[in-house]
């Protein structure tokens, strides 16, 4: 299944690192959501992601947008990964790989280590009608969204 540009994003609802559920759903009705999917937490790239994301918080709550981000870990290890990283947005577990098939990003077979079922680096921009205004799937786990990008697309969102 492709996710694209102008189509209704996949509906979820995961748990995060509180073991609270949270759904797209909800996220919308209040503001527009940037989902971060990661393939593992404690990895470098991994890591400098979504410390990205953390050094510009303010920016994205200017621009009236919610973080979430998404892995196959257990919400026990995202936990951890969170406090550690001191991470000011939720981690949501998708260990049953659900929601990451949904958005076409799942390695079925990971090139590391000989993993299956992990998460592909992906990014999306989902506005309050729950509509993807920007989407990117990395085919390179090394690499990292786009992030300026995304800050532009939520610019335009606001104006």
């Amino acid at each position: 299944m492709s996710v694209e540009v102008g189509q209704q994003a996949p509906d979820f609802t995961l748990y995060n690192t509180e073991q609270k559920e949270v759904s797209l759903k909800d996220l919308t009705s209040k503001s527009n959501v940037v989902v971060l999917f990661f393939p593992l937490a404690f990895t470098g790239v991994c890591t400098a992601e979504l410390c990205s994301a953390r050094d510009d918080i303010s920016k994205y709550q200017k621009l009236n947008a919610t973080i979430v981000a998404i892995s196959v870990d257990s919400l026990f290890t995202l936990g951890k990964f969170r406090e550690e990283q001191k991470l000011p947005f939720d981690l949501l577990s998708d260990f049953n790989k659900e929601v990451s098939r949904k958005y076409n990003s799942l390695y079925e077979d990971f090139p590391l280590f000989g993993l299956k079922g992990v998460t592909k680096r992906s990014a999306f921009v989902i506005d309050k009608q729950g509509q993807i205004k920007y989407a990117e799937i990395l085919p390179d786990a090394g690499k990292v969204p786009n992030f300026a990008k995304i800050k532009e697309t939520l610019e335009q969102l606001s104006s």
